[in-house]
This record gives structure tokens, C-alpha cells and sequence, in this order.
């Protein structure tokens, strides 16, 4: 049996997926499977899937169905390593980042899990301006309220977890379209320290193909995951910063909809979140810009702004 099996969904994008692929079996650790599963490509797509050593790689033709956490489950449930290792179709891994990770994670350490810094590169591979990048904090340990707050952030393609660990957890929630892969990590640091490893291990792609460009949906995945941490949060303090999250979050679905001149949406959206939004003052003056965009001119709008001392 393999010691690591790597855990890659695919839709399309051949162009990327061949070069993901291929900084996978450059990797200076060999003892990998890989295991892809598509969702419903198309023949370019898949003509190349078919084309790559069966030794190695496992592949899972699914008919498509659009849900990310779906796809990468079907292929964790092939998967035979002890570790499991997530790259996406469109990033790419340094040569020696399997080989350090599963040298961390080895015998003496407490954590379950690791992952590493990564760089942000642009859909030609260029390593975009250090302007345009963001070099967040590296903790170790026990990271939960780190990784809620957001003062961490971890990139799928850089996590390497027990496989045991990713089954006590019960691996991707398929019902968490959007920000599934917060919603793991969170769940990763409930059960187990994670060991960091500060190096740029991983380079992830931004490009205008990315699924999380349905700004609205995102938020709406956003303010889903800070419902269900509401409840598994494990302090009150917590908990009650995924209540205000999930109120502000409910505040940019909003703002996203009327954007999309989709007023009525908007409305809805504000409607269903004053149960939960109601208490917190800030959601109050949101929701009355959201409510009042359509008809208030926007010079109006920039004094109450200024009055507020936004």
C-alpha cells in the first residue's frame, strides 16, 4: 500500500490539470498514489486522464455534478495511503513537499495534520507581485480560533492529514458548497494539533476560471460555515463571534445581490437574517444601506458615510 495517496478533483482546465499532475510525479518522495477524480469533463479532458500510467494514478470518471467536497469524497474513499495529500487541477507543488511533510508528521510529533506557506501565481505561472501577495502567519498546535478568525490561512493544496484523522471527521461536508475547505481545516484543528511548516511548499493559481467566482454563492457558503461553527465552536466567546460572522456575512450576500441589480433577492436575504442579525447595531445601519441603495442617490448615501465617520 502506498504511504501517501494524493487526492486530486478535475473539471476541465487540461491546460493546468497536465502541469498539476506533472509537479505531482516530480515529487523527491515516490511512495504516492494519485488518486483523481473528474467531474464530467470534457474529452480533452478526460483523452488525457486515460493517457497516464495506471500504476500510479487511479482515475474516477463521475458524472458531473458540480459540488467540489462531493468529488474530492468519492476520491478519498478510493484512496489507500495512510496520509492523504489535496492538490486542485489548477496548483502546483514544489519537488520536495510531500517528502518534508510526511518527515513532520512521522513519529514524535503531536499533530495529525500539517501544511505549509504557498505563493500566489497568475494563469501563465507568473509569480504575481509581492504587492499583490499576502504572507500570513504560520502557527502550529492548536490553531482552531486562529483559522476561524482568519489570522491563518491555509490553502487546500498545501494540507497533508492522517487518513484516519480525515475519516473521523467524515471527511468533506457535501452540503458546504462553497468555502469547503475552511470548513475541513476547522474541523481538522477540533481534532488534532497541526504541525506548520513555514517554507513555500505550494504555488496556487488565481486565473478567471476559478468555481468560487459566483460572488453571491460564496457568501452564502460563508455564512453557512459560520452557522455550523456557531454550534461546534468550543468556548461561548467563540461561539458568539460565528453569530456576529454569520450576521455580517448575510450583509454581503445582500450587497452582492443588489450589485447583480437583483433587489428582490436582496430584500429576501435581509428578511431571513434579522432573526439572527437583529441584535448586533452594525447589521441595523447594513442593512438599511442594502435596503435603501435602489432609491437613496448615492450623494446621500456618502454623507450618511461621513456622518458615521466610515
Amino acid at each position: 500500500m502506498p504511504q501517501v495517496s494524493v487526492i486530486l478533483p478535475s473539471f476541465n482546465r487540461a491546460q493546468y490539470l497536465r502541469l498539476a499532475v506533472d509537479s505531482v510525479f516530480a515529487q523527491t518522495y515516490a511512495d504516492w498514489e494519485m488518486v483523481i477524480a473528474d467531474d464530467g469533463s470534457g474529452e480533452e479532458t478526460r483523452s488525457y486522464l486515460q493517457s497516464l500510467a495506471p500504476s500510479r494514478v487511479r482515475t474516477l470518471l463521475l458524472p458531473h455534478r458540480g459540488n467540489p467536497s462531493l468529488v474530492r469524497n468519492a476520491a478519498i474513499r478510493a484512496a489507500r495511503g495512510r496520509y492523504l495529500a489535496f492538490l486542485d487541477s489548477d496548483d502546483l507543488w514544489a519537488p520536495a513537499k510531500l517528502e518534508k511533510q510526511v518527515n513532520a508528521l512521522g513519529e514524535g510529533s503531536r499533530g495529525r495534520w500539517s501544511y505549509t506557506h504557498c505563493d500566489l501565481i497568475d494563469a501563465c505561472g507568473r509569480l504575481l507581485d509581492a504587492d499583490s501577495r499576502t504572507t500570513p502567519a504560520v502557527a502550529e498546535g492548536g490553531i482552531f480560533e486562529s483559522v476561524l478568525r482568519l489570522r491563518v490561512s491555509i490553502s487546500m493544496a498545501t494540507v497533508v492529514a492522517e487518513r484516519a484523522l480525515i475519516d473521523a471527521i467524515g471527511g468533506f461536508d457535501e452540503q458546504q458548497l462553497f468555502a469547503e475547505w475552511q470548513d475541513l481545516c476547522l474541523r481538522l484543528a477540533l481534532k488534532s494539533e497541526a504541525v506548520a511548516l513555514p517554507e513555500v511548499l505550494c504555488s496556487v493559481r488565481l486565473h478567471a476560471e476559478h468555481y468560487s467566482g459566483n460572488r453571491v454563492a460564496a457568501q452564502l457558503g460563508w455564512m453557512q460555515l459560520y452557522r455550523k461553527m456557531a454550534q461546534l465552536a468550543p468556548s461561548p466567546g467563540l461561539r458568539a463571534y460565528c453569530e456576529r460572522m454569520r450576521a455580517e456575512s448575510s450583509l454581503n450576500v445582500a450587497r452582492c445581490q443588489g450589485e447583480q441589480g437583483d433587489y428582490r433577492a436582496a430584500i429576501t436575504t435581509l428578511a431571513e437574517s434579522m432573526p439572527f442579525g437583529w441584535r448586533y447595531p452594525n447589521w441595523w445601519w447594513g442593512a438599511a444601506k442594502r435596503l435603501a441603495r435602489p432609491a437613496v442617490p448615492e450623494f446621500l448615501l456618502t454623507r450618511l458615510r461621513r456622518a458615521r465617520g466610515e
